[in-house]
């Protein structure tokens, strides 16, 4: 029999957080973004649970596309990493997928191909990872006008670097390069909102936004949670206590003896680990709940198990299940405790943790 370690999907929650960003994006359309297997829940259940609201996906690369069709949906996909080879542009071209060209080497790709996919062009509008720089675009787009394939040119995107922090200049300064980068292609779709941009005031998203992260319930914006911007969790992750015992003042539990009790303590070990994608540096004190009381780990995390102070919830007992977050305790307090962010934590549940959908 498996153990009980499980990661609960809310496909409903998941649902409502698409509409949420419907709600904030203005005239814009909304795109799913849907990759690194749908932010850890699953890209086939999560874009089968958006088919009929989602117009259009988004994921990073080709393999993820495909694994959208072997979901048996028919949407456009926009491949944000665009080609990493030029073959890849036939199984663009015949399935329906939108590549983000965003390098010379790309353009040559399609040159030679003799393929015809609908595509769009990344714009470098400060961000500096990929996309091509503002005064090289007339030139790039010119070159496509050569090769007869402007046609297929969908419009433009852009990535915003800091938007998850409203006091922050930069968003604005890149909205004002990517716009004068683009105004002489009128016509031409844009894209620039990611899930920040949704949450910042008179931050205009143009044609097409891109939420991510807001549609699993994490926060995309500094020194606030999921559920203060009004988003609900879609994972809960769980997993079931397998001892308690009490620890006398003065040991310590785990690895490096890094915890010691400053009194007797009721404790119990709990079947997940960062073995299974729980951060290893949430340390002492960071938030569990049973029983739907909040309860706190102590000591190391190791592969397979954890431990957790128990004084909070005296009635837990061993088979009870601790919900390392979810409903009771946010996903974003759990990264916040373990230095990192909630897509991180969402994006590293691995394969030996089940996924259940309701």
């Amino acid at each position: 029999m498996p153990r009980s370690t499980v990661a609960r999907i809310d496909l409903q929650a998941l649902r409502r957080n698409y509409l949420a960003a419907c709600s904030r994006a203005g005239g814009a359309q909304v795109m799913a973004v849907v990759k690194a297997d749908g932010y850890g829940h699953g890209i086939g259940p999560v874009a089968a649970a958006l088919d009929g609201l989602a117009p259009k996906f988004a994921v990073a690369c080709l393999e993820e596309a495909l694994a959208i069709r072997d979901a048996g949906l028919q949407q456009s996909v926009v491949l944000l990493q665009g080609v990493h080879a030029g073959g890849d542009l036939a199984d663009c071209e015949q399935g329906g997928f939108e590549p983000v060209l965003h390098s010379v080497q790309q353009v040559e790709w399609l040159e030679r191909s003799g393929k015809r996919p609908a595509f769009w062009l990344k714009v470098n509008s400060g961000m500096n990872r990929l996309g091509f720089h503002p005064v090289d675009l007339p030139s790039v787009v010119a070159r496509l006008q050569a090769m007869g394939v402007d046609h297929e040119l969908l419009g433009f995107v852009t990535h915003f670097a800091c938007a998850d922090d409203p006091d922050s200049t930069m968003t604005a300064e890149q909205t004002s390069v990517f716009e004068r980068a683009t105004a002489p292609f009128e016509g031409r779709m844009k894209s620039v909102g990611n899930s920040a941009a949704h949450f910042l005031p008179d931050q205009p998203l143009y044609d097409w936004s891109r939420p991510g992260i807001m549609l699993y319930g994490g926060s995309p914006m500094v020194g606030k949670t999921g559920p203060e911007l009004g988003l609900a969790p879609v994972m809960s992750l769980e997993a079931p206590l397998i001892s308690t015992r009490v620890v006398p003042a003065g040991e310590s539990v785990g690895y490096g003896g890094s915890w010691v009790a400053d009194r007797n303590t009721r404790m119990g070990m709990v079947a997940i680990g960062y073995g299974d994608g729980y951060p290893r540096h949430a340390g002492t004190n960071t938030p569990a709940a049973i029983n739907g009381r909040r309860i706190r780990l102590i000591g190391r995390v190791s592969m397979d198990m954890l431990a957790v102070d128990l004084t909070a919830a005296p009635e837990a007992r061993e088979g009870d299940s601790v919900e390392l977050w979810g409903q009771t305790v946010g996903v974003d307090e759990v990264a916040a405790c373990a230095g990192t962010i909630s897509y991180e934590l969402l994006t590293g549940i691995t394969a030996r943790v089940r996924r259940q959908y309701r």
